[in-house]
């Protein structure tokens, strides 16, 4: 099963920050895909809830030094 959703991405400085986690996000297995608009602070995504869940993809997220809500 596929889930969709927007996540508010704290911490981003600049559009190298959005790029950043668009390609560390790429690479995690179960995302299907990832879109982040530094603009808006908001990142796209679509998984495979049965390959990784949410709380996952925040560790990633936290790991790089940015928070998700």
């Amino acid at each position: 099963m596929t889930e969709k959703m927007a996540l508010i991405i704290s911490g981003m400085h600049c559009v190298s920050c959005a790029k950043i986690i668009e390609s560390t996000l790429e690479e995690k297995e179960g995302v299907i895909s990832i879109s982040v608009d530094y603009d808006s602070k908001k990142a796209f995504l679509e998984f495979d809830t049965q390959k990784t869940n949410l709380d996952e993809v925040k560790n990633v997220l936290k790991a790089l030094g940015y928070t998700a809500s």
